[in-house]
């Protein structure tokens, strides 16, 4: 997509002479084709709509993805699948998160008794994300350990921190704790 400036329109005084803006958008001939919507006729209306609000940021931010959902008793997982995630994801995950906060948010304000957990996720990013946590906390744990000193980990989402924690649950020689304030917040691996 090709953006182009016609005028930037003014300001004016107290809203006096007010012009807006003028912009001219054209589509590439090369940009590929919107991907296809799946919808499936046994997902609940709380997974439908889940579904449906993924699909319109995923749209509004410009991302050609294809939006899939599994739903079980607890969760539901919208995946989002396509030839180039990284915006959506975002620098450290930040985009995807805030994504799956906001699908969380809408999701609880609108069904009180229906309450399930939203996950998003993009080209796996979620897994591979839990399995480089889980070999952080691991070499971390025999940093600590070996040294005899705590190791503070970066700060980390809250569901980041509890994967820490519960991988490190059953390591011998180490326990750990979070610090810090929000969005700061941060693991300690103290040993013992």
């Amino acid at each position: 997509m090709r953006f182009q400036i016609v005028s930037e329109g003014e300001r004016g005084l107290l809203g006096v002479g007010f012009t807006p803006a003028r912009v001219i958008a054209t589509v590439s001939a090369d940009a590929p084709p919107p991907v296809e919507r799946v919808a499936t006729a046994d997902e609940s209306d709380l997974a439908a709509e889940a579904r449906e609000l993924v699909q319109r940021i995923v749209d509004g931010i410009g991302v050609n993805a294809r939006v899939e959902l599994e739903e079980d008793d607890e969760s539901i997982t919208v995946s989002c699948s396509g030839p180039d995630l990284g915006m959506l994801i975002g620098r450290h995950g930040q985009t995807i998160d805030a994504i799956q906060y906001l699908a969380n948010a809408a999701m609880y304000r609108g069904y009180q008794e229906d309450r399930k957990e939203v996950v998003v996720d993009a080209a796996g990013y979620r897994a591979r994300r839990r399995t480089s946590l889980e070999a952080l906390a691991i070499r971390s744990a025999e940093r600590a350990v070996a040294n005899r000193e705590p190791v503070e980990l970066e700060p980390m989402t809250a569901v980041e921190r509890k994967v820490v924690h519960l991988r490190l649950k059953e390591f011998d020689g180490v326990e750990t704790t979070s610090e810090g304030t929000e969005p700061n917040r941060f693991v300690v691996i103290q040993p013992v």
